[in-house]
């Protein structure tokens, strides 16, 4: 990763960054149903658009009532976002980093979660909660971690993850449609490469992974800013003789276990790979049901990758250190492919 995130080449004219895209879906959204709303610390600044401008312009083009700048408080966003969508909108609720949904964890999981169930299946919570993630930065502990597995284990929300700009607007539109919670989390190391650009109107189905990369030895499944990472660790698996699917699952929750299994039942082998911590992730998740599904037929136990178990570190050595990274991807495939032959 560039020390300068935003250092990348020049987009060409049919790309994007995750981030323009980002921005795009919404602008599209609210064009398209008046009913949508944005709210989050500082979204309504006109030049700003919140903590990494995925809002810019948007409060000057549809008003200062739909994309609305809260004060710094998270339960106080995501308990309007909530009030609001039981009267009808489709409220955006941007939280600033990953860490501080912690603060509105009551907010969001015994009631936004909840309500649908609790009602009888009479009242939704259509709400959107953005927020975003991601280490590399030197931004430590409490503004750098993976918690995309504590909302995968509530039920009731849906959880997405996109790697690719066309994903993200296709996702995030798909989101802003949904009748539910979607938890959509976005990692800051790949907002500014530029990527293929999506269609406007695209939609990328909720809970449907895709195939990155085609293989015949092992199936890696991975998510976010860990595909392009696997991608890059492609090339190294082929020159020791491993090929490699890929699998990027776009979806946390409900994971997409079809396009899994069909892989898995051809590869034999099976790699989950997350920037999150290893112990009790979405890889494990993933491994017991592999586990269930396959284990006569697999050629060996199901592996993972992941970050170990510690905060993110501020010391930019041991960030280094923490973060998984195309090598340790490789050699782990590698690893597992050449134990079994």
């Amino acid at each position: 990763m560039s020390s300068n995130p935003r250092a990348q080449r020049k987009i060409e004219a049919n790309e994007t960054t995750i981030l323009r895209a980002l921005n795009q879906a919404m602008a599209d959204a609210m064009e398209e149903d008046p009913k949508v709303l944005i709210l989050g610390e500082d979204v309504a600044d006109p030049e700003g658009g919140g903590v990494i401008g995925t809002t810019t312009g948007l409060s000057t083009r549809f008003g200062d009532d739909r994309v609305r700048s809260t004060p710094i408080s998270e339960q106080a966003i995501i308990g309007a976002a909530i009030g609001a969508s039981l009267v009808g909108y489709k409220p955006i609720a941007e939280i600033m980093l990953m860490n501080f949904v912690t603060v509105a964890m009551d907010m969001i999981v015994n009631h936004a979660a909840k309500l649908r169930y609790m009602s009888g299946g009479q009242t939704h919570v259509p709400i959107v909660i953005r927020t975003m993630t991601g280490a590399g930065f030197s931004t430590a502990g409490q503004h750098s971690d993976f918690l995309e597995a504590w909302f995968a284990h509530t039920a009731g929300l849906k959880v997405v993850m996109p790697a690719t700009a066309e994903d993200a607007y296709g996702l995030l539109r798909s989101a802003i449609d949904d009748p539910d919670p979607v938890i959509f989390i976005e990692n800051t190391a790949i907002y500014w490469v530029p990527m293929k650009a999506a269609a406007k109107g695209h939609r990328v189905p909720i809970g449907k992974a895709r195939i990155a990369a085609e293989g015949s030895d092992l199936t890696i499944v991975t998510y976010s800013s860990m595909v392009p990472r696997t991608l890059a660790a492609l090339p190294a698996m082929a020159e020791a003789g491993v090929s490699a699917e890929v699998i990027d699952l776009r979806t946390i929750s409900p994971w997409d276990q079809e396009t899994v299994a069909a892989s898995v039942a051809k590869t034999g082998r099976c790699l989950v790979v997350h920037e999150a911590v290893q112990p009790f992730g979405v890889g494990a998740e993933i491994a017991a049901v592999i586990g269930e599904r396959f284990f006569g037929q697999l050629k060996a136990p199901v592996g993972r990758v992941g970050a170990p178990f510690t905060p993110v570190p501020f010391s930019k050595p041991l960030e280094t250190a923490f973060l998984p990274n195309a090598k340790t991807v490789a050699d782990a495939a590698i690893n597992l492919v050449k134990a079994t032959h």
